[in-house]
């Protein structure tokens, strides 16, 4: 007989508390393996396809595409154990039927839950198992099994109406009780509690009075288009007693109070862009940030690029990038400036001087601007890195990045020259303590041994925390990187 078992959202790691859901991989009815991906989730910092523990038959999913979801909230249920007519599935009988999978009723997603599901919860830490080919189970044998199963976790009947179709039912005002609301999908109460819909006052159109969240999506509804009537009502005798004026650009005050035109677009700050939002806020908020700049010369570096790029035979590698110079240029600047390679310890009032180079290098994708991170960069040659900037750079483009990839940078490198502008005042990637920001490079006029010349030039700025170091260091810290710009041979001289 089988078994439902409902997956939860799980814990995706580096402190994150939801996702968004961006695309389901599979449908109501369909046979799942083990460690199979089932869904595909937006954090604040990846994308990432969240596998299912369990292999049987999908009976439910929780959710839409777009839908925010906490960390433990259902994702779906699983039948677990074939039924009649269900041979050949992802999920064998010997595995998902056993005693230690029937036990298992948690379906939290977190740790090995039975013989009948990994417990893994990321791509690439499960059993490395291929995916079975998607299947689909007749309408009336899955009712069956359904029906048959004990249930672990979430009621089934709540389950069955996130996809089945409800009937439209009036919900009427039920008397208001001092009992338990009949409610048992958090999605539904949460739902609520955003609307302000008193659930106390719901009739449900479940089995025994449940409300199911179409009796709270009716609720919000109707308290809508009463809220309009009102409205309307309100307005009618103001406008006939107006007077006829200059037609004007009609404004609609918004519920914080900031104005806006109408038919404005409200995009919400969730996903990569709040993450952004978040620590960009904060950085401003919380470090007290300066920034000092300088044009240098990059004629020798561009040429000393060129030199190598066109270098053949065995030893030659592959092609160096200008920002790979300039990463390496870097790293032998914190070895020279330990100061900006630190963060600070506020509740300890402390500064804290990190021993290794994690670099991190801005990227803007479809997604949003990324800070993907080169480990260990001060062990690295320019080869090296420029090698790891191109792979994390074609994850980023593809939004595979994983939550590690994009934490932990102890300093970050800002090419905004790509975007054809010339300087900018970079913000601090926080809890880091500077950026260094770099802009295009272009020919311009330059005074060159006491002659003018049309020369390579570069804007370079440094923006750094003013609790870590001073002006001073700062300075010696940008003067270097451009005397290793304008000299590359000075650079040399530490490797």
């Amino acid at each position: 007989m089988a078994q439902v078992l409902e997956f939860k959202l799980p814990d995706l790691g580096e402190g994150l508390t939801e996702a968004e859901i961006v695309r389901w991989l599979v449908e109501v009815g369909d046979v799942v393996a083990i460690d199979q991906p089932v869904v595909e989730v937006e954090t604040a910092k990846a994308m990432v396809e969240v596998p299912c523990p369990y292999g049987g038959v999908v009976t439910a999913r929780f959710g839409e595409e777009g839908t925010e979801l906490p960390v433990g909230a259902p994702l779906l249920t699983v039948a677990v154990g074939a039924p009649e007519g269900a041979s050949g599935s992802a999920a064998s009988p010997s595995s998902s039927s056993s005693p230690s999978s029937s036990s298992s009723g948690k379906g939290s997603g977190s740790g090995t839950e039975s013989s009948g599901g990994s417990g893994n919860v990321l791509v690439g830490y499960g059993t490395g198992a291929p995916a079975a080919r998607r299947r689909r189970i007749r309408p009336d044998r899955l009712d069956r099994a359904v029906a048959e199963a004990p249930v672990s976790g979430t009621p089934v009947v709540e389950a069955q109406v996130v996809e089945a179709p409800v009937a439209e039912v009036l919900v009427a005002e039920a008397p208001v009780s001092d009992g338990p609301v009949p409610v048992v999908s958090p999605l539904v109460r949460r739902l609520a509690r955003q609307h302000d819909i008193d659930l106390r006052r719901l009739a449900g159109s479940g089995p025994d009075g449940l409300i199911l969240r179409a009796d709270v999506d009716r609720a919000i509804r109707t308290a809508e288009e009463t809220a309009a009537a009102t409205a309307r009502a309100a307005q009618a005798p103001a406008r006939s007693r107006a007077k006829p004026s200059t037609p004007s650009a009609p404004v609609a005050a918004a519920p914080n109070g900031v104005a806006a035109a109408a038919g404005a677009e409200r995009i919400p700050l969730r996903g990569v862009r709040g993450a952004v939002a978040d620590k960009l806020s904060r950085s401003r908020t919380e470090i007290p940030d300066a920034t000092c700049w300088v044009d240098a010369d990059a004629t020798e570096l561009m040429a000393v690029r060129a030199a190598m790029n066109a270098a053949t035979g065995p030893s030659a590698g592959p092609k160096v990038s200008v920002l790979a110079l300039l990463a390496r240029v870097c790293t032998a600047a914190l070895a020279r400036f330990p100061e900006l390679n630190a963060t600070v310890d506020t509740e300890a009032r402390e500064i804290v001087r990190l021993p290794g180079v994690h670099l991190g290098f801005a990227a803007q994708t479809e997604r949003g601007l990324v800070v993907p991170v080169v480990r260990d960069a001060h062990t690295r040659n320019a080869e090296s890195i420029g090698a790891e900037i191109a792979r994390l750079t074609e994850l980023a483009r593809t939004g595979k990045l994983s939550p590690a990839q994009l934490t932990g940078g102890t300093f970050t490198l800002n090419n905004y020259g790509v975007f054809g502008v010339d300087g900018s005042t970079p913000i601090i990637n926080h809890p880091e303590a500077a950026m260094l920001g770099v802009g295009r490079i272009m020919p311009k006029p330059w005074v060159h041994q006491g002659e003018l010349a049309v020369r390579q030039v570069v804007q370079l700025s440094l923006t750094f925390d003013h609790r870590v170091c001073d002006g001073g260091t700062a300075g010696g810290f940008l003067r270097y990187v451009a005397d290793c710009v304008e000299q590359p041979a000075v650079l040399l001289r530490t490797l």
